[in-house]
């Protein structure tokens, strides 16, 4: 009789499918890149592998935030040309083996970069990190769309002013019109980060307060990092703030917000706050 033989399958492993983050914004100069490099230095602290990527092609800064820029030798161009493996343009961060950066280039246009170039490297990226953080140019031109291309989630940052709020708006339609997600009919995670809060000028009605940001521009807030001199500390000695000075509060707000994207933190309670002169005039003008 013969004796029939167990069929073999091979198991299958399973490629890694990491999560790529925007970071964006409207304006410039709210924080988006000290936010970038901040998440990610905290996401890596908890033992995710993270990878940084600058888009801001010809005004790179990530680097100097994470104090790599005498380490640069390839970069996000190089990779996308051909001209370099993506191997070679990564830097290891020396504090956090857990966190990479890939530079954008200093030398080269923003139409270098191409939609099948970027694509290209960002799905190489997603097989080997658990974060891919895009940082993106400020605005809405070439450089910030193919940023956002790719992207499963954003986090958009603002500055409690009317003019950072208008921006972000404009900013939080296009990730509901240009992604690669909104083209296949789904909508994008977003988030909203607000920086350099302090709620002693809120009170006074100097800048909006919380629940009037959250209120107009009506997407969850991941995070609200306070008013300090630690971050501009920080940068100016190439490091992010949760690795500079990380006991600091903002230090902790960024790793409470990197918990958030992690699906593990609390949500933040708001107290209801007065409705300030800054909030009635931009909802009567957009109205």
């Amino acid at each position: 009789m013969k004796k029939l033989r167990p069929k073999h399958t091979k198991a299958k492993t399973r490629l890694r499918q990491g999560r790529v983050l925007v970071v964006t914004s409207g304006k410039g100069g709210v924080g988006k890149t000290t936010s970038t490099a901040a998440l990610g230095a905290a996401l890596a602290q908890t033992g995710q592998k993270v990878v940084v990527v600058d888009f801001d092609v010809g005004l790179r800064n990530l680097d100097l935030v994470m104090g790599a820029e005498r380490r640069v030798v390839f970069d996000l161009i190089n990779v996308i040309k051909g001209e370099a493996k993506l191997a070679q343009a990564l830097i290891r961060d020396k504090r956090v083996d857990t966190l990479a950066l890939l530079p954008a280039s200093q030398s080269r246009d923003k139409d270098s970069l191409t939609d099948d170039g970027v694509a290209h490297v960002i799905g190489e990226l997603r097989q080997q990190f658990d974060w891919v953080i895009c940082d993106s140019p400020a605005g809405i031109e070439k450089g910030a769309i193919l940023a956002m291309r790719h992207a499963d989630l954003a986090v958009v940052v603002v500055n409690p002013e009317v003019s950072s709020i208008r921006d972000a708006d404009r900013i939080i339609g296009m990730l509901d019109a240009k992604t690669a997600k909104a083209e296949s009919g789904r909508r994008i995670d977003k988030h909203l980060l607000l920086t350099r809060y302090d709620p002693v000028r809120a009170r006074r009605g100097e800048i909006m307060k919380v629940d009037d940001v959250c209120e107009i521009l009506s997407i969850p807030l991941l995070g609200i990092i306070p008013e300090s001199g630690e971050v501009l500390l920080s940068s100016n000695v190439g490091a992010p703030v949760t690795l500079g000075s990380p006991g600091s509060p903002p230090a902790q707000a960024y790793l409470d917000a990197a918990q958030r994207l992690k699906g593990e933190g609390a949500e933040i309670a708001l107290a209801r706050e007065k409705h300030g002169l800054l909030h009635r005039l931009f909802t009567r003008r957009a109205a």
